[in-house]
């Protein structure tokens, strides 16, 4: 109605038809460059990438519209020892990958026309047994939790190169075996402790990335807290607790980051859930039992953060389910599974229910162990 109105009041002003003409075009090159810049895509493909720690790889494929994945060209490519975790850039120009067993970090470079990737030439070091990485919303840090050594290592990102430095202070103390971390977009960071049954809370300073311990934090979860999510908007935190088969939900103080349990909490799940996603409209969020070998589906409260089971759950998957990723079009579910299967689910956008995609599951060869997606 708006481009409408417009071209009506150009008809009038100009009276000329070339004149509307180029009004017109230039008008429809606007709405172009608009939708563009909404769904942006590298090399105008819909890309997953996955870790594969027993083959020493990064498998890349492309997602088609039904949720089927292909490998790319020359996928899996060769990676550091044991890479354990995985994240994209904001730029879209670089994958960061976490080596366990190396205790390092290896950038992707990736291409623009056909998503394949190239590892630069060296490797930062982190903590002992890195396991997780995040970075802010302005991609000007990353943060990856060592496990063996109990902290955090924070690193400056260079824009251009999207190599690494370390910031001052670096790196911060967190509780017993941090395994999983997130940066919410209220710019908190919080980290799952496993073997202190706790989760770590820090501000996050926008100018050098270094990081201040919330008032109140560590926070005490259930038994073998082993991932950590949160919603799109920030409001809400949920940690998966292994040992005691249930979601820890918290909801945080927008000014502090302070957490304080959702009414309910903790809400149970399957058998030994190992992993959790919130989808990014907020709605529902997915929880992958490892023991149990099925994701169990929750829809989320959108005032207080509590959790419901959705129609169908839990959905059946492999028998040991390792990760959980909602796809960057928040149109399809993947489950990694340890016997070298990711399962493909359409999600129901009504209801959050899981449908399996034709032919799933899809053969990685080796186990998988973290999964992201970019489009």
């Amino acid at each position: 109605m708006l481009f409408q109105s417009l071209i009506v009041k150009e008809r009038r002003r100009t009276g000329s038809t070339v004149g509307l003409f180029l009004f017109v075009c230039a008008i429809a090159l606007t709405a172009m460059a608009l939708n563009s810049c909404g769904s942006p895509r590298i090399g105008g493909l819909h890309l997953a990438y996955v870790t594969l720690p027993g083959a020493d790889r990064v498998a890349g494929y492309e997602v088609d519209s039904s949720g089927r994945l292909s490998s790319l060209s020359g996928s899996p490519f060769s990676g550091g020892s044991s890479p354990s975790a995985i994240c994209i850039h904001s730029s879209k120009k670089f994958v960061y990958v976490a080596n366990e067993t190396g205790g390092d970090i290896s950038l992707f470079m990736i291409n623009s026309s056909d998503g394949a990737l190239t590892e630069a030439s060296s490797r930062t070091t982190a903590g002992s047994s890195p396991s997780s990485l995040a970075t802010d919303a302005n991609g000007k840090f990353l943060f990856v939790a060592n496990s063996g050594s109990n902290g955090i290592s924070v690193y400056s990102i260079d824009s251009r190169s999207g190599a690494l430095t370390g910031v001052t202070g670096s790196p911060f103390s967190t509780g017993a075996k941090p395994v999983a971390l997130i940066i919410t977009s209220g710019g908190f960071l919080y980290v799952a402790n496993e073997n202190s049954g706790t989760v770590s809370a820090y501000a996050v300073s926008s100018t050098n990335g270094s990081l201040t311990e919330i008032s109140g934090s560590p926070y005490t979860v259930g038994g073998t807290p082993l991932a950590i999510a949160s919603d799109p908007a920030g409001r809400f935190l949920y940690v998966t607790n292994s040992s005691s088969g249930s979601v820890s939900a918290f909801t945080i103080a927008s000014s502090s980051g302070s957490l304080t349990a959702v009414s309910g909490s903790p809400f149970q799940s399957g058998a030994n859930p190992s992993s959790l996603v919130v989808d990014s409209s907020g709605k529902y969020l997915y929880v992958a039992n490892s023991g149990s070998g099925d994701v169990s589906g929750f829809s989320i409260n959108s005032s207080t953060g509590a959790l419901t089971s959705v129609s169908g759950s839990p959905f059946g998957t492999g028998s040991t389910p390792v990760f959980a990723v909602v796809d960057a079009s928040d149109q399809f579910l993947f489950v990694g599974d340890q016997a070298s299967k990711i399962y493909e689910f359409s999600i129901s956008s009504s209801t959050g229910a899981l449908t399996g995609v034709s032919g799933s599951p899809h053969d990685t060869s080796s186990s998988p162990s973290e999964m992201v997606t970019s489009k």
